[in-house]
């Protein structure tokens, strides 16, 4: 089941990645902050229908899974912040190394296994998402040139063009082996993913505070509909990743960090761009690790 849930994840995860970054506007310092209202609002109202069904919860799950919910909000807050800085795409190898982070973690400090084949597909995904940021790389440098862009030094040679994916990749994984170890001793799937709705629903509210209220922007809900479907497609796939972290994480964490590679296919489907050989070598082999972990789930 672990291995259904995380394909849904990854379907998810990949459409909310693509609308993040169609919502992140260069020219707008409060894109991440609008981000954030958009996905903790929807997440927020899928805790109240969750309860509504019946769902197990108590407030107190709130400070449990609280680690956690930290972990993992700091990290999608510097992750939609350095959407607005489309040349970090020099470092997207190291954002979604967070996957294999988690599961090295798993391995080392909660003894949890899997098979020598399991970890081969593993390494499969692994390279996959390396080399496809590679890729991606050189492509955006290429196309910069030729169209006689020199982008901005801070955005490629400065620490804050280091900062976002280090620190995001290091608080992710972290927050995918807290996930981990909590889920596995502390409380119950359904009630972590509450717990983190809500806190994210907070979030969201403070975001609306410092936004709207402190700094007078104006929100215009016409304007705001790519935040708002990455709000939906972000609920979805943490509703089923959680599940299938919860059931078998050492796998199931790198496997849904490649959910990387699938935004890019919706990328090239939706923006009409196109897929380099060697793009599409790198999905064929991350495609066979999953594959092999599909079987041997």
């Amino acid at each position: 089941m672990w291995f259904i849930l995380s394909l849904i994840a990854i379907l998810f995860w990949s459409g909310s990645d693509l609308f993040s970054k169609m919502g992140s506007e260069p020219d707008d310092k409060y894109s991440h902050w609008k981000m954030i209202m958009a996905v903790g609002t929807i997440m927020g109202i899928h805790a109240v229908i969750e309860l509504c069904r019946g769902a197990q919860f108590q407030i107190s799950d709130i400070l449990t899974y609280l680690p956690v919910s930290f972990l993992y909000i700091l990290a999608m807050i510097l992750g939609y912040a350095g959407l607005r800085y489309v040349v970090l795409s020099v470092s997207t190898p190291i954002c979604n190394s967070s996957g294999a982070v988690a599961a090295l973690l798993c391995f080392f400090v909660l003894k949890e296994t899997m098979s020598g084949l399991q970890f081969f597909a593993v390494a499969l995904v692994c390279i996959g998402i390396f080399f496809l940021s590679v890729f991606e790389k050189k492509q955006e440098d290429a196309e910069r040139m030729q169209a006689g862009i020199i982008p901005d030094r801070k955005y490629t040679h400065s620490f804050i063009a280091i900062f976002f994916p280090i620190f995001y990749c290091i608080i992710d994984g972290l927050g995918t082996f807290a996930d981990a170890l909590v889920l596995d001793r502390y409380i119950a799937e359904g009630s972590a993913n509450i717990a983190y709705e809500f806190t994210f629903l907070l979030m969201a509210v403070f975001a609306f505070i410092y936004v709207v209220i402190i700094k007078k922007q104006k929100i215009k809900l016409s304007a705001e509909k790519p935040k708002i479907l990455a709000g939906v497609f972000e609920t979805a796939g943490q509703f089923a990743y959680i599940f299938a972290l919860g059931d078998n994480a050492i796998v199931a964490a790198p496997l849904i960090s490649s959910y990387c590679i699938f935004s890019l296919v919706w990328a090239r489907i939706i923006l009409k761009e196109k897929l380099s050989w060697k793009q599409y070598l790198v999905i064929a082999i991350a495609a066979v690790g999953i594959v092999i972990l599909g079987m041997e789930g």
